[in-house]
């Protein structure tokens, strides 16, 4: 397992009331389980509209269980912004 920064931006950082947290996984999908197990409610139903970037690297369309964590590394949490 690596020790990874999970960083929530824009209603992610809103639902879960923090700006970052602490985990450890092996893969992306290992460390959603974790962040939705911490934070059950509103942070659950915002992650399925999010996109995340693995140490500045997108994740894609890759299955979560098939992306890789480095130890030390950071997962960006980002729901989707509007602009203009």
């Amino acid at each position: 397992m690596a020790k990874v920064t999970v960083r929530y931006w824009a209603a992610a950082k809103a639902a879960a009331g923090v700006a970052e947290e602490a985990y450890e996984a092996a893969t992306l999908a290992e460390a959603l389980d974790a962040v939705r197990e911490r934070h059950p409610g509103e942070l659950t139903r915002v992650l399925q509209r999010c996109s995340f970037l693995i140490d500045g690297d997108p994740a894609g369309q890759r299955p979560h269980e098939t992306v890789r964590l480095a130890e030390g590394g950071t997962v960006e949490v980002l729901p989707p912004f509007a602009g203009g």
